[in-house]
C-alpha cells in the first residue's frame, strides 16, 4: 500500500513538473514572438525614417537645382533685357545727339556757301 502511494505521490509530481514545463515554454514561446513583433516593428520604422530621409534629401537636392536653373535662367533673362533696353537708349540718344549737330553744322555751311554766292 506505501509502496503504492510513494508511485502514485512520484507519478502526480512528474505530470506537474511536466505541466510547468508545458507552462514555462509557453510563457517563453509568448516572450519570443512579442519581442520578435517588437523588434521587428522598431526595425522596419528604423528602416523607414532613415528611407524616407534619403529619399527626401535626394528629392529636395534635385527640386532645389531645378530651382536654381530656372531662377538663374530667369534672372539671365531679365538682366539681358534690361541691359538692352538701357543700351539701345543710350545708343539712340549719342546717335541723335551727333546727328543732329551734324545737321545742324551742315546746315550752316550750307547756309553760308549760299550767303557767299549771293554776295
Amino acid at each position: 500500500m506505501k509502496e503504492n502511494a510513494v508511485i502514485t505521490i512520484i507519478s502526480i509530481t512528474i505530470i506537474v513538473l511536466n505541466m510547468m514545463m508545458i507552462i514555462v515554454l509557453n510563457i517563453k514561446n509568448a516572450i519570443m514572438v512579442a519581442t520578435m513583433a517588437e523588434v521587428t516593428t522598431v526595425t522596419m520604422a528604423e528602416i523607414m525614417v532613415a528611407t524616407m530621409a534619403e529619399v527626401t534629401a535626394a528629392v529636395m537636392a534635385v527640386i532645389t537645382a531645378v530651382v536654381m536653373a530656372v531662377t538663374t535662367a530667369e534672372v539671365t533673362v531679365a538682366t539681358m533685357a534690361e541691359i538692352t533696353a538701357v543700351t539701345m537708349a543710350e545708343v539712340t540718344a549719342v546717335t541723335m545727339t551727333v546727328t543732329t549737330a551734324v545737321v545742324k553744322d551742315v546746315a550752316a555751311v550750307g547756309a553760308g556757301c549760299f550767303n557767299l554766292i549771293n554776295n
